[in-house]
């Protein structure tokens, strides 16, 4: 193994943002972040901005669309850690065309790569990555980054491919969680948020450290038995 540190965690679309911000923070408190993006390049210098300042932080080429992808950022993986404590699925698109329909105008071209993207790409990255979850010995968290866009309690007729996808990702939370009971393995689902990000827009009322916040808090202090469940500043929320 060539981590040197026994916290390690793994997130997706890494490279900017939310992912980047949850990355940073994550470093912080001791992990060895494997930052997976599908740009190289922009993934390798979010990585070495990390490690300018002394943090452990490894680039994964990853497309979460690409279960070949996927598989090679397993195999890359394999040769620098023995475990794997916390998986953030984050990687998510939000078309432009989505922004501005409803679902009676929905592109279905647009609703199956957002799918594949939002939805179909984290189950993919946990069916592949769950063999070192099994491994940690601290237990294993998944956390899925979600939006009240896809909480059927205040459903509404807006974001049609990307709410359809963020409602999925609920499902397949808890889908996983039940799958998982007695394995010490947590699975949730976050809201973090209208956040300051390029999907969010300059608009957003919380920053990035904000919409970070309760994600870090399940990936480093929220019990295990904490499983299945929909948060969003640090309180369970309906879904």
């Amino acid at each position: 193994m060539n981590t040197r540190h026994e916290k390690v965690a793994l997130i997706t679309g890494a490279n900017r943002g939310l992912g980047k911000e949850i990355a940073h923070q994550l470093c912080k408190e001791g992990y060895a972040v494997f930052m997976a993006a599908r740009d190289a390049e922009k993934g390798r210098d979010a990585v070495r901005e990390f490690c300018d300042k002394g943090y452990e932080a490894i680039f994964l080429h990853m497309d979460v669309t690409d279960p070949v992808s996927i598989k090679n950022a397993y195999g890359a993986f394999s040769q620098k850690a023995d475990h794997l404590d916390v998986l953030v699925n984050n990687a998510a698109i939000l078309e432009e065309a989505d922004r501005h329909v409803d679902i009676r105008k929905l592109n279905i071209e647009s609703l199956e790569r957002t799918l594949k993207t939002n939805l179909i790409g984290p189950i993919m990255v946990i069916q592949d990555f769950l063999p070192y979850l099994e491994k940690s010995k601290r237990g294993g968290r998944i956390i899925n980054m979600t939006s009240d866009l896809g909480a059927l309690s205040h459903m509404r007729d807006g974001y049609p491919a990307y709410s359809l996808s963020k409602t999925a990702l609920h499902a397949m939370t808890k889908q996983f969680a039940a799958a998982l009971v007695g394995k010490n393995i947590a699975v949730s689902c976050v809201n973090p948020g209208w956040v300051q990000t390029s999907m969010g827009g300059s608009g957003a009322n919380r920053s990035l450290e904000k919409g970070a916040e309760t994600a870090v808090w399940l990936a480093t202090e929220a019990p295990l038995h904490e499983t299945g469940k929909f948060w969003k500043d640090k309180r369970e929320v309906p879904w």
